[in-house]
């Protein structure tokens, strides 16, 4: 257990231990799997862009692969949602399941409609469960797969060749891996912080 914490929390470790193929099955974990929002996605992305670019993974590979994992994934969530429904509002909690994580992707999606299937995706734990929303809202299925290769085109790609430039451009940028990927994981919290203290002010 100690093992796969560390591996989850530590991309360079994740990548070394599984590979392309895992970095491939985690970003259609996290996409496809109710279970997956607690994957690292974008930093798991950054580093293995960082990585292809000193020769340990093919940026090729990579580009393909997590683009085609991350449309399945959203496809799969969206099948999921569609066919439980609401009745997944009443899903007993769970270490994997927590229905405030539902209720969050449902509001950014009342708020932001049929793009939350894009923008969606660079924010963790909205990302795993707005395609579950967007099947439970009976999005057509023809317009949910048009913004979900948007948006899975736009968050692999950007994340894999931001990695892959910081490796090419930096001068000794294994030195600085680690920070750069500490910023990815705050500003990908940003927006869920931001609308947790937002409920808050409003509580209050």
């Amino acid at each position: 257990m100690t093992l796969l914490i560390h591996i989850l929390t530590d991309p360079r470790s994740l990548i070394a231990t599984l590979g392309t193929l895992g970095v491939i099955a985690v970003i259609f974990l996290e996409t496809g799997a109710f279970f997956g929002f607690f994957f690292p996605g974008d930093s798991l992305l950054f580093t293995a862009g960082f990585l292809a670019s000193q020769g340990y993974a093919s940026l090729a590979w990579l580009l393909l692969g997590t683009f085609l994992a991350a449309a399945l994934g959203d496809s799969i969530g969206y099948a999921f949602g569609k066919r439980i429904g609401p009745a997944i509002f009443t899903k007993e909690d769970s270490v994997f399941f927590n229905k405030k994580y539902v209720a969050r992707a449902q509001g950014f999606y009342e708020k932001h409609g049929k793009k939350t299937i894009i923008l969606a995706r660079f924010i963790p734990v909205v990302r795993t469960f707005a395609p579950i929303v967007a099947g439970i809202g009976n999005m057509r299925y023809r317009t949910f797969i048009s913004f979900n290769l948007i948006g899975g085109f736009l968050w692999t790609w950007a994340n894999l060749w931001l990695g892959y430039g910081f490796g090419r451009v930096i001068p000794n940028a294994d030195k600085y891996v680690l920070p750069a990927v500490i910023v990815i994981i705050v500003i990908s919290t940003l927006p869920a912080l931001r609308e947790l203290l937002r409920r808050k002010k409003v509580s209050d």
